[in-house]
């Protein structure tokens, strides 16, 4: 087996070759491997059951056994996934500023691929295939580090990859998988700086803590969703109630669920009651501060401080009733993670002044915090969604897995 260096020197050698690649070959490998993907179902299936029963004997939380679990739909939509990606305009190439200076040279900016994108995350096998895809479309060649709980999953589709890249023609470097890794090759990984341009990880706070610390390479963090949605004394109390429980029902264990409430005690008395029955009605525990506890009607238990910038992952959600938008404000500065932040209100000076104030990679108003999603938000995928407030920060589509670089003409320009 290769080691750890070699394959990083692989992967630096293909990323070459698809830099170069035409849109049309892109695109025909992923419609390929769109359809590979449907007719290896089974094979893949058979190999996350293996997972997933190990998982189970290992005592994985419920959260993470539901990012672990594929599914014939999951892999459905993984298929139809790559036939998004493969109809989404191709970045490369295009020209984002032109000009003429002073001195009469013709400047392009224009985008370029990254060139190796490694990217570490826990569960999840889907990603595999996401990220391959965004990669790949961008120009890129990328290292996959899926976790040790995923690996006869990953394994399935990175070999489904290979394949696919085989029949054409490209070197299939421009996928290496590196499921299994004790902690010191983890650490041989991120030294890889002449090989590898950008570090990913998407995981738990100890997997992207232990990332930033050992990483030789530029590392943008996918980090937490400890998000927040504000319910202003002018909000539509009825479209409140339906966003924050959707927010939290209909994905509890994503990185974009909403995990704290907060009220505006102008309605308190009249929200608070009839939200968090209706949470309880969905099955959501609810921890309150104490008013909220009195305001619950039994339905809430009294929250601890730590529940306040807690990232459940469950159906478990903070409220919190405070002052107005200034009270708000200081508790996301000082519990958020810079991920999601939304606002109910039908004033548009305090969602204004909200969204200028709140610095998170998407703030939203008058809608759910789920809607962070590249998706959602019309890049047609996502590979995360950066915390980092670097060159990418919210949701990294094809555009954010390219850089831009100069191209100059001349005439013989001389200094």
């Amino acid at each position: 087996m290769s080691t750890i260096v070699e394959r990083c020197a692989a992967a630096r050698i293909a990323s070459r070759q698809i830099a170069t690649l035409s849109t049309e070959v892109k695109n025909a490998v992923l419609r390929d491997l769109a359809a590979d993907l449907l007719r290896s179902a089974p094979a893949v299936l058979a190999a996350n059951a293996a997972d997933m029963a190990a998982a189970r004997s290992a005592g994985l939380a419920e959260a993470k056994l539901a990012r672990l679990a594929l599914t014939d739909r999951s892999i459905a939509q993984s298929a139809e996934g790559l036939s998004q990606v493969a109809a989404l305009p191709d970045p490369v190439g295009q020209v984002v500023r032109e000009s003429v200076a002073a001195s009469g040279l013709r400047v392009r900016r224009v985008r370029t691929p990254l060139g190796v994108i490694c990217m570490i995350y826990e569960a999840r096998p889907g990603v595999t295939i996401d990220a391959f895809a965004l990669c790949f479309k961008a120009g890129n060649a990328c290292i996959l580090k899926g976790g040790k709980e995923a690996e006869r999953s990953n394994a399935a589709l990175a070999e489904i990859v290979g394949r696919t890249l085989r029949a054409h023609g490209i070197g299939e470097h421009a996928l290496v998988s590196l499921s299994v890794l004790a902690r010191e090759d983890l650490s041989t990984l991120l030294q890889q700086d002449s090989s590898i341009d950008l570090v990913i990880p998407r995981g738990g706070a100890d997997l992207i803590r232990f990332v930033a610390q050992n990483s030789r390479i530029p590392t943008i963090q996918h980090y937490h969703g400890v998000n927040h949605i504000f319910v202003d004394a002018q909000a539509d109390l009825d479209l409140a109630a339906k966003v924050c429980v959707s927010a939290k029902v209909s994905a509890p264990a994503t990185c974009n669920a909403v995990e704290c409430i907060l009220v505006d005690s102008a309605v308190a008395h009249r929200f608070v009651p009839d939200l968090v029955r209706a949470y309880a009605d969905a099955g959501v525990e609810i921890r309150g501060d104490e008013e909220v506890v009195l305001l619950s009607g039994s339905l809430a238990r009294r929250a601890s401080p730590a529940d306040f910038g807690t990232e459940f992952l469950e159906k478990i959600v903070a409220m919190r009733i405070v002052s107005g938008l200034d009270e708000a404000i200081a508790h996301i500065h000082r519990h958020g993670s810079l991920h999601t932040e939304a606002i109910i209100t039908r004033d548009q000076p305090t969602a204004r002044a909200f969204c200028s104030r709140v610095a998170a990679s998407c703030v939203l108003v008058n809608a759910s915090t789920r809607m962070n999603d590249g998706f959602a938000l019309g890049l047609g995928a996502e590979i995360g969604i950066s915390t980092s407030r670097i060159h990418a920060f919210g949701p990294m589509g094809l555009e954010e897995l390219t850089v831009t670089r100069f191209i100059c003409e001349g005439d013989g320009q001389i200094r």
